[in-house]
């Protein structure tokens, strides 16, 4: 581990975290061994295991936003089953102590140059970095948005803005069309579009709202799941709740002063729309990597993720930058389960790389989606790149049980803020084998 403490010198300034102005724009600049971009969950928990190995200020973190969310809440918000407040906590609270945070933007990388600009015009040079910056969500995409989130019935829970709207719209819907929507994009968390839907109609039985109500999914996809163990599963539990499902059908437009949501039939190449009316509509918005990241063509593939090596987590064409989460190239579901198991695969590959070593750690893709079926049941669906289930528990998952319901309600959070932010929850693959022994899995 000796090639991990090494310090170098940067323009004549030996040490690490030191200062110094360039000659030429009198740019305040700073070097860190490594520099992580982005303070969600695979920031935090790559720069909480870094900083408890290497001395403080050797690892920095860019992240410009006071507060962390645990995204994964927001369904349960949405549904009433948990407050927004208990969703966030000061970022201040989260990020490891013995590194240094930089509380502003990213504006441009220099990937040639081992260094970054941050929106106040600082250099950050590095001598390794991890890309953390997740997903940027793009409702301006969908014409009539974000402007129809200020009228009746509609909502969204995959922002802090508009996720309260959900349990309103429910506790005023009267009757018509509830509507939940699946853009033609990669999202975070595929499965949550379908858990707004399944907690809202089971609101609507509880409160003798169903019978006045048309419940559907309006889904850019060909299928309600991408793995055909789930999606057998999830197809039993729309049929026997009376939910229509069309798919291929991406919202373009919400008009609200007529209360109609206009989709496009993918699969019409004339692009034909067609019209529904609406009581409550849910949209799931179009997303992309974040436009700083698209812009640099270095680091992206042609749809503007970070390019990196789906087993390594090691960029494809610089091999001091590694990439983590949703903003990344990897063929998973973007979860924060799918965080858990790729944190350990980036800190274990770039020690070996710090120690001049081979990298042979291997992602193997996998990720979890909780499939929240209503107020007290959960389909626990956990797959690897090839969608070949790979489940924790020694018992068929796909069935809707209250146990996983108390998992991801209960448990998962603690498992968040407690072991996985401080860089000591790496997924469930020690317990997986430990609970399998014996069973051929």
């Amino acid at each position: 581990m000796a090639a991990i403490f090494k310090c170098k010198s940067v323009i004549g300034v030996s040490g690490w975290n030191a200062r110094f102005f360039s000659t030429s724009k009198q740019r305040l600049s700073q070097s860190y061994k490594i520099v992580v971009v982005g303070g969600g969950a695979g920031g935090c928990s790559v720069a909480a295991k870094f900083s408890s190995l290497l001395p403080k200020n050797h690892v920095a973190i860019i992240e410009p936003n006071d507060t962390h969310y645990y995204q994964p809440m927001w369904t349960m918000v949405g549904g009433g089953m948990k407050k927004l407040e208990q969703s966030g906590r000061p970022m201040s609270e989260v990020l490891p102590k013995n590194a240094r945070w930089i509380k502003e933007r990213a504006s441009e990388f220099f990937p040639k140059e081992n260094r970054l600009v941050t929106a106040s015009g600082e250099e950050i040079h590095y001598d390794y970095l991890v890309i953390a910056m997740g997903l940027q969500l793009d409702y301006d995409k969908i014409k009539g948005l974000p402007e129809a989130f200020n009228t009746p019935g509609v909502c969204s829970n995959y922002s802090t803005l508009y996720v309260g709207k959900t349990l309103e719209s429910l506790k005023n819907f009267k009757e018509g069309n509830a509507i939940f929507t699946f853009p033609n994009t990669p999202i975070k968390c595929a499965g949550a579009p379908q858990k707004a839907m399944y907690i809202s109609e089971e609101y609507l039985r509880k409160h003798n709202k169903r019978d006045k109500a048309n419940v559907m999914f309006n889904t850019s996809l060909g299928a309600i799941f991408g793995v055909k163990k789930y999606a057998e599963a999830l197809e039993k539990v729309v049929k026997e709740r009376n939910i229509a499902v069309n798919f291929r059908h991406e919202l373009v437009e919400v008009k609200p002063d007529t209360k109609e949501a206009v989709f496009r039939l993918l699969d019409d190449p004339a692009g034909t729309t067609k019209t529904f009316k609406y009581e409550m509509l849910h949209v799931t918005p179009p997303m992309s990597s974040p436009a700083l990241l698209r812009a640099n063509k270095q680091l992206t593939n042609e749809a503007g993720y970070l390019e990196i090596d789906k087993s390594t987590l090691q960029h494809v064409r610089f091999s001091n930058i590694f990439g983590i989460g949703d903003c990344t190239s990897l063929p998973t579901s973007k979860t924060a389960a799918a965080v858990a198991g790729q944190n350990k695969i980036v800190f274990d590959n770039l020690r070996l790389l710090m120690d001049g070593k081979k990298l042979s750690k291997k992602y193997d893709g996998y990720t979890s989606c909780p499939l929240v079926t209503g107020y007290s049941k959960c389909i626990l669906a956990e797959f690897d790149y090839d969608g070949k289930p790979l489940e924790t528990l020694p018992i068929n998952q796909a069935k809707e049980r209250m146990t996983s319901f108390f998992m991801k309600k209960e448990l998962m959070p603690q498992l968040y803020w407690k072991l996985m932010l401080n860089g000591w929850w790496n997924g469930p693959s020690t317990i997986r084998k430990i609970l399998h022994l014996g069973t051929g899995h």
